[in-house]
C-alpha cells in the first residue's frame, strides 16, 4: 500500500508513481498531480467525499497515467496551457510523432497513451480559484518546455508546487528530460532560468513531484544552480546565461531600450509618465529552442519585464505593437495583455491573422487568437503619449508586416521586423516565398527608408544600427536587381502575378465542422493574367461530401483578387482529423488543377479556450 502521509492540516501527500498532493477543504480536495489515481483509493481514509480538481503541473505519464479514471469520476482535469494538445489531442502527437531520423530529444513520448477530455488550461501568471484556495500558476520550464509551478497559502505556508523542476537540495529528478535537441543543453538552461525565478518570490516550502518536501528552497536552489552553472560550463554552453539574466536590457537612448535576451528582438518605448510601449514581444529571455515547432515546443513568458520596471521607471506596460505576425515576434502579446494589462495595437494588414490565425496558411503562425484593442492604419498619425508614431506597408519578408517610424531623443527612428538578414550593410534580402513575396517587395521597401531617411534602424534578430547614405543605395540596388531576376527566371505567363506561385487561397485553411451540418469557404484568388479573365472553381471533397454550390465562376481584372463562397456539408456520422478539400481551379482557357487545399476536422476534439 502506498504511503499517505499528513504535511499540515490541509495539506498530504501520498507516494504513487509521482509525489500527489492533496489540499483539504472540508470533505473535497483539489489534488496536484495524480500519477496512477491511487490517492483516490485512500482519501475517504481522510472523509474526503470528493475530488473535485486535478492540476497537472506537466505531461509526462508517471504524473498523470491514471487520468482515464479521474475522467470517469468526473473531476475536473487542468492542464499546462502549452502542453494542452499532450493531454486532450495526444492521439494527433502519437500518429505525427516523427520516429526514424529522430533528432528531437525531448521526452514527449512519455505522454498519455490515449486523449483524456481536459476542463480547462492552466494559463502562466493566473490566479484560479478552487474550493476556497487561489493557486498562481508560474512558468517554470526546464523538465520540459511547458512545465509549470502551482503556487498557493496553505496552513499559513507559502507554498509552490514544483513538478519535477527540483527533487532535492542540488538536485533534479532527470538529466534527460532537459536536453531537448540532439546534444543540446536547453533544458538544463531553462530550468537555471525558472529557478531564479522561483527564488526571487521567496516561497517558504518547495513540493517537488519526486523527493521530500523542500524546507529551506533559496539554499536548494543556489546548490542547483551551481551545480548546472558548471554542468553548461563543461559544455562551453550559455555562456551568458547570468550576466543576460541580471541585464537584459541594453540602452538605445534614454526613452529606447532593446531586450537582449529574446530571439525575435523587442523594443521599448518609454514615456515621461513612465509608461513602455513594447514593439513586438515574441520569446522573452530564450535559453534555446526546443526542436519542431508544435504547441509545447514555444514558451513565452514575461521573464524580464520585473527588470525593465525596475531599472527603468517603468509603471505599466501600456501598448504593444508587432511588425509582423510570426510567432517570435508576437507569442507573448497575450500574456502581457491578459497579465499586465497591455492594450495590442495592430497594423491593419494583419489584425485579422492575429485575431484568426486558423484562417490562413502561412508560416510561423501563433496558435492562439490575440486579441487586437485597435486597428492602425497606414501613412496618418498615431498618437501615444508624448511621441507620434507612423506605421507603412513592409512587404519582402512577408505581405503582412509593418515599418513604425518615430522620433525619440532627438534621433528618426525605423522599426523593421526581420525584413533583411543580419544588420547594415552585411545585409541579405529576408524573402520567403510562402510568406507571399512579390518580385518588387525590397524594392518598395528600399523606396520607403529612402524616403523616411531613418538616422536608427530596428531589427527584429540584430542590433540597432545607423543609416547612411551608402546603405540606402544599397537596399536600392538589390531590389531592383531581385525583381529584375525573378522576372527573367519564371515563366512570362504568370510573372505578371508577381509572384513565385499561384495565387489561390481556402479561407479558412483550418476548421471545425459538425457532420450534417454545413461550414462557409471562402476561396480567395488573383488573375495573374494580363488580360482580364473568367475564374471558374470546383471543391473537390472527400466521399459523401457535398459542395453548394457544385461550381461557382466569376470574372477579375489583370491582377485583380476575388473571392467565391461554398457552402461544404460532411456527411452525419463522421468523425475524422484533417479531412483535405482543394480548389480545382480554371482561369480563362487555362486548367491549374487542384492549386490550394484546407483542412477540416469534423467531431474532433478542439483546442481548449
Amino acid at each position: 500500500m502506498q504511503l499517505l502521509t499528513t504535511i499540515s492540516p490541509h495539506l498530504y501527500r501520498y507516494e504513487d508513481t509521482c509525489i500527489v498532493y492533496a489540499l483539504i477543504q472540508g470533505d473535497k480536495a483539489v489534488l496536484i498531480d495524480f500519477g496512477s489515481g491511487g490517492i483516490l483509493r485512500r482519501l475517504h481514509e481522510l472523509g474526503i467525499n470528493q475530488v473535485t480538481d486535478i492540476l497537472m503541473t506537466h505531461h509526462h505519464r508517471d504524473q498523470g497515467q491514471g487520468l482515464p479514471l479521474a475522467a470517469t469520476e468526473g473531476i475536473r482535469i487542468w492542464v499546462p496551457h502549452t502542453e494542452q494538445d499532450l493531454f486532450a489531442a495526444v492521439d494527433q502527437h502519437w500518429q505525427g510523432r516523427f520516429i526514424d531520423l529522430n533528432y528531437n530529444m525531448r521526452q514527449d513520448r512519455f505522454s498519455l497513451l490515449e486523449p483524456v477530455p481536459v476542463s480547462g488550461t492552466l494559463r502562466d501568471y493566473t490566479t484560479y480559484s478552487m474550493n476556497g484556495l487561489q493557486f498562481l500558476i508560474l512558468p517554470t520550464p526546464g523538465h520540459t518546455t511547458g512545465s509549470i509551478t502551482v503556487t498557493t497559502e496553505v496552513d499559513g505556508v507559502r507554498a509552490a508546487f514544483s513538478g519535477d523542476l527540483i527533487a532535492a537540495q542540488g538536485k533534479v529528478w532527470s538529466l534527460a528530460a532537459t536536453q531537448w535537441s540532439y546534444n543540446g543543453s536547453e533544458g538544463a538552461s531553462s530550468t537555471i532560468a525558472s529557478l531564479l525565478d522561483l527564488k526571487r518570490r521567496n516561497f517558504e516550502m518547495l513540493f517537488p513531484s519526486h523527493g521530500d518536501p523542500i524546507n529551506e528552497p533559496e539554499q536548494a536552489i543556489d546548490l542547483l544552480v551551481k551545480r548546472l552553472r558548471r554542468l553548461l560550463d563543461l559544455r562551453n554552453e550559455n555562456k551568458r546565461l547570468e550576466d543576460l539574466s541580471t541585464n537584459p536590457y541594453a540602452v538605445i537612448s534614454p526613452h529606447l531600450v532593446w531586450n537582449r535576451t529574446s530571439v525575435a528582438t523587442s523594443y521599448v518605448l518609454i514615456s515621461e509618465s513612465g509608461k513602455a510601449l513594447m514593439i513586438d514581444y515574441g520569446y522573452d529571455f530564450v535559453t534555446g529552442l526546443a526542436p519542431l515547432a508544435d504547441r509545447a515546443s514555444r514558451r513565452p513568458w514575461l521573464y524580464t519585464i520585473h527588470k525593465l520596471k525596475e531599472g527603468f521607471g517603468v509603471s505599466k506596460i501600456d501598448v504593444a505593437i508587432p511588425t509582423h505576425y510570426h510567432d517570435d515576434h508576437i507569442g507573448g502579446f497575450n500574456l502581457l495583455r491578459e497579465v499586465e494589462g497591455a492594450q495590442v495595437w495592430a497594423p491593419v494588414n494583419l489584425a485579422h491573422i492575429l485575431e484568426n490565425p486558423k484562417d490562413y496558411d502561412l508560416p510561423c503562425l501563433w496558435p492562439d487568437p490575440v486579441c487586437v484593442d485597435r486597428v492602425l492604419p497606414f501613412e496618418s498619425p498615431i498618437q501615444w503619449e508624448e511621441y507620434e508614431l507612423y506605421l507603412y506597408e513592409l512587404p519582402g519578408h512577408t505581405e503582412y508586416a509593418a515599418a513604425i517610424y518615430f522620433e525619440v531623443d532627438g534621433l528618426r527612428v525605423l522599426a523593421t521586423g526581420d525584413q533583411y538578414q543580419e544588420a547594415g550593410p552585411n545585409c541579405r534580402w529576408n524573402y520567403v516565398y510562402s510568406n507571399r513575396f512579390c518580385f518588387d517587395d525590397f524594392l518598395r521597401s528600399a523606396e520607403l527608408y529612402s524616403r523616411l531617411k531613418p538616422d536608427m534602424i530596428l531589427s527584429g534578430h540584430w542590433e540597432p544600427f545607423r543609416t547612411t547614405p551608402e546603405y540606402l543605395k544599397l537596399l536600392m540596388d538589390g531590389g531592383m536587381e531581385l525583381k529584375q531576376l525573378h522576372q527573367e527566371l519564371l515563366h512570362e505567363d504568370i510573372v505578371s502575378s508577381g509572384r513565385g506561385g499561384m495565387e489561390v487561397h481556402i479561407l479558412p485553411y483550418r476548421s471545425e465542422l459538425q457532420a450534417g451540418k454545413p461550414g462557409k469557404f471562402r476561396i480567395e484568388v488573383t488573375n495573374p493574367f494580363p488580360v482580364a479573365s473568367d475564374v471558374r472553381v470546383r471543391l473537390v471533397l472527400p466521399g459523401g461530401w457535398v459542395s453548394e454550390p457544385g461550381e461557382a465562376m466569376g470574372r477579375l481584372e489583370p491582377g485583380e483578387t476575388g473571392e467565391l463562397a461554398f457552402h461544404v456539408t460532411p456527411p452525419e456520422g463522421i468523425r475524422v482529423n484533417r479531412a483535405r478539400i482543394a480548389a480545382d481551379l480554371v482561369i480563362g482557357d487555362r486548367l491549374f488543377g487542384q492549386q490550394a487545399e484546407a483542412l477540416v476536422d469534423v467531431n474532433y476534439i478542439k483546442n481548449i479556450d
